[in-house]
């Protein structure tokens, strides 16, 4: 708990214990191998220490990696190549393109070559259709970590009211449809930065989930007393890295709120971990249930 009572999501601690419950479930398994596939091009700083972090941390978790790595100057016809070969890859089970891809490549282009099943990002267009429509595949990883979060701490959300704060493909559309399904049973809103009386929309709910890229966006007058705070922005300030809720003022009403960092970064990298073994399961690589 922090010093005023609120409990502390912490990211770390359920990121680790996802990677050591998928490291014994592939243990059981026999050790079969289960691969994820990783491309950058370019040399983006924050991309590279990205993908370090998501091999480092599979292989903890029992699995393989493969990594393509391009030069800046790859052109478009390349990188769809590399991406198309490992969509044919029987031995690859997960594929990753690390975004943003450098100026001038269509990244939509990429993407749309990643096969549902192996879509472990849950970024392409026919993996937001099977979200929408309720069918299986995979979920985008953000999203999918605010609601593993939620589980782990005891957050309840049925009948309750949510409220997540930005409406991008990435985070806040797949998060209100999460919250909204059968079986989690909140009621949520999508709010953001234009939406009307905006601090009293957060005031009303059990649940914000700000996702909006504001920097300190949600100060303690957005919050009802109790309710459970999920911080997803990112925003580089004078004062350094910042997220959308100002944590300083929020935890002193908040029930439960996520540091930044420390919250939601680490469950991205957790639940694209999930979802690749997801995917070997999907395409017949791995048994469906086995018991660690």
């Amino acid at each position: 708990m922090s010093e005023a009572g609120a409990v502390l999501m912490d990211g770390n601690r359920l990121r680790d214990e996802i990677v050591n419950e998928l490291n014994a479930q592939i243990t059981a398994a026999g050790r079969p191998a289960v691969c994820l596939a990783t491309v950058l091009v370019g040399d983006d700083k924050p991309s590279r220490i990205y993908v370090a972090n998501k091999q480092r941390k599979a292989a903890e978790a029992a699995m393989e990696s493969r990594h393509v790595e391009l030069d800046a100057e790859t052109s478009q016809s390349e990188v769809q190549q590399v991406v198309a070969d490992l969509a044919a890859d029987p031995a690859v089970h997960g594929i990753l393109v690390q975004l943003p891809l450098p100026e001038g490549l269509n990244p939509d282009a990429v993407l749309e070559l990643i096969p549902p099943e192996k879509d472990v990002d849950g970024l392409t267009p026919r993996s937001m259709g099977r979200l929408v429509r309720g069918q299986q595949g995979h979920v985008p990883c953000t999203p999918l970590g605010v609601m593993r979060l939620l589980e782990r701490y005891g957050v309840a959300t049925a009948g309750k009211r949510a409220v997540v704060i930005g409406r991008s493909t990435l985070v806040g559309l797949p998060q209100v449809l999460l919250l909204g399904r059968k079986g989690v049973d909140a009621t949520p809103t999508l709010a953001h930065s234009r939406t009307p009386e905006l601090r009293e929309v957060c005031r009303q709910a059990d649940i914000i989930v700000a996702a909006a890229g504001i920097a300190r966006l949600v100060t303690a007058d957005f919050v009802q007393p109790g309710a459970a705070v999920i911080d997803v922005g990112i925003s580089r300030t004078a004062d350094g890295i910042v997220g959308d809720v100002d944590f300083e003022t929020v935890q002193q009403v908040a029930g439960a709120v996520t540091p930044m960092p420390g919250g939601t970064g680490p469950m991205t990298i957790a639940c694209l971990l999930q979802n690749t073994l997801s995917a070997a399961q999907m395409q017949g690589a791995f048994p469906l249930a086995v018991s660690a």
